[in-house]
């Protein structure tokens, strides 16, 4: 990988959506090695994918929190038992197995904290092995 390839990845994680011509134009290539560059670093598995970036206020999940969660056993069978079930929980939009404590962290993404308490609190302390959750309300995103 070298300076262009760099380049053409930052342009696309800022515009996934930007025109093969505008790219090139941009990075200082041709339009035809330019579009070679990137199906190369998709086909070698550096750009997995493109995706939509969603306003959460607009689609009903304004109000985020991290969740830290402990479980009883660090076993195989319950560590799974546990990821399968969480993956279900509506509102979990990421799931973070650590290193250390807490065992996993979730970022929760809902409409307001009464749903967050409602519907996800119960939940989540009903998971297979769950020993604790604690929750951090996301005061301002500050970047990402």
């Amino acid at each position: 990988m070298d300076d262009l390839d760099r380049a053409i990845i930052a342009e696309l994680e800022n515009d996934g959506r930007i025109s093969n011509l505008e790219l090139s134009r941009r990075v200082g290539l041709t339009p035809a090695p330019c579009l070679r560059r990137v199906q190369r670093l998709e086909a070698e598995g550096i750009i997995n994918g493109y995706k939509a970036i969603v306003n959460p206020k607009a689609y009903g999940r304004g109000f985020e929190v991290t969740v830290a969660i402990d479980v009883e056993m660090n076993n195989e069978h319950s560590l799974d038992e546990f990821e399968k079930a969480v993956d279900t929980v509506a509102g979990v939009t990421e799931i973070r197995r650590l290193y250390g404590q807490p065992d996993y962290f979730l970022r929760i993404q809902v409409a307001d904290a009464e749903a967050y308490d409602r519907d996800l609190i119960p939940k989540l302390t009903a998971l297979p092995a769950v020993r604790r959750v604690t929750s951090h309300m996301t005061m301002r995103r500050v970047k990402g």
